[in-house]
């Protein structure tokens, strides 16, 4: 099985035994079964390859929940959130799954297309300074000063360093700090080697990827950006305009069957691992589900999402996120909330409790 896309297609040739499972399972939620020529299509891309935090993904498409709501999704890896973001401005994808962020930032240009998150999946950011304690990086982050850093110029979590130092008083030459520019393949290989004291990346990729090169858990020290001052939001569905306008049902029913497939990974994280490495040969079972379970205790599970539901966006902590970006960021359009996301495909509030 290629590792780069996947289809519903790939479930119609799993033979009976996989139809009558999915049949008697519309059966009990009392759904007919949709014959194929009336499913909708939609084109769906990832922000990064299949790994962990594409699992609630590969569930809802493997569990036949997309299907049960009318839809037959295609899922693409992406190859970062900016280029998930194209994909769906201007593309053939009708969705993806990209950094909030960016999309803040795109659609402050008065030419960006209407594109807007519909649900917010990192409620936390996943940016993240990564380091070895064995090279005298600690939880605090007097611990940073005098340290090398590996930063690739493209990395997401990178980008957000100016609105960290800024909030936590970081004076990059008084501290003695150094950053080199390194490719994404060599980041974790150079941190394990002791070129580098730290890297700058998602927590659980970076981390993860550290523990799989045989680093010990106890030498790994994750300073998540989101514990130290930053108020961003991080990665969230989200959805063309037109996409949006003329297919509002199938908008409903992917929220609905990802939030059915987010809900079996987390109960089932071994599951929803074996979904990735079906889809991904060079992934390892043990690793991806590792890398899930970070990403929910760290970035889904969190006390907005116990004390809001998951999935939508508090406006104060919106404005306080946007002040943020304002300070690395010159907005030609400053955006409004209205103007990045809409709640109105979004499950019901009760149908959103995951704490």
């Amino acid at each position: 099985m290629p590792s780069g896309t996947l289809s519903l297609a790939t479930i119609t040739r799993r033979g009976a035994v996989a139809a009558l499972a999915l049949l008697a399972s519309a059966a009990g939620l009392g759904v007919a079964p949709a014959h194929a020529q009336d499913l909708t299509p939609v084109r769906f891309s990832l922000d990064w390859r299949f790994e962990g935090p594409s699992a609630p993904f590969l569930a809802a498409l493997e569990r036949g929940y997309f299907r049960e709501e009318g839809l037959d999704v295609t899922i693409d890896a992406g190859n970062g959130s900016v280029e998930a973001i194209n994909r769906v401005s201007s593309g053939p994808y009708d969705m993806a799954f990209g950094d909030f962020n960016s999309l803040i930032r795109y659609r402050s240009s008065p030419d960006s297309v209407g594109v807007k998150a519909v649900m917010m999946v990192y409620n936390k950011p996943a940016f993240a300074i990564v380091g070895r304690a064995s090279r005298g990086i600690t939880t605090d982050i007097e611990s940073l000063r005098g340290k090398r850093f590996g930063a690739p110029a493209a990395d997401a979590a990178f980008a957000q360093w100016p609105i960290f130092k800024e909030v936590n008083d970081i004076d990059e030459a008084a501290w003695e700090m150094t950053f080199e520019n390194v490719g994404f393949p060599v980041r974790e290989p150079m941190l394990a080697q002791g070129e580098v004291d730290a890297v700058f990346g998602f927590a659980m990729s970076s981390a993860i990827n550290l523990a799989a090169r045989g680093v010990p858990a106890d030498d790994i020290v994750v300073l998540l950006m989101g514990d130290y001052g930053v108020e961003l939001y991080g990665n969230a569905i989200m959805a063309k305009p037109q996409f949006m306008e003329e297919n509002p049902e199938a908008v409903e029913g992917f929220l609905r069957a990802f939030m059915r497939g987010l809900r079996a990974v987390i109960e089932d994280p071994d599951q929803g691992a074996a979904y990735v490495v079906k889809y991904n040969d060079v992934a390892r079972q043990e690793v991806e589900r590792d890398r899930w379970v970070m990403t929910v205790e760290n970035n889904i599970l969190t006390d907005e999402t116990a004390e809001k539901g998951f999935g939508g966006i508090d406006p104060e902590r919106f404005e306080r996120a946007l002040e943020q970006i304002d300070l690395t960021f010159d907005f030609q359009n400053r955006p409004s909330l209205d103007d990045v996301f809409t709640d109105a495909f979004l499950p019901p509030l009760d149908d959103r409790r995951l704490n």
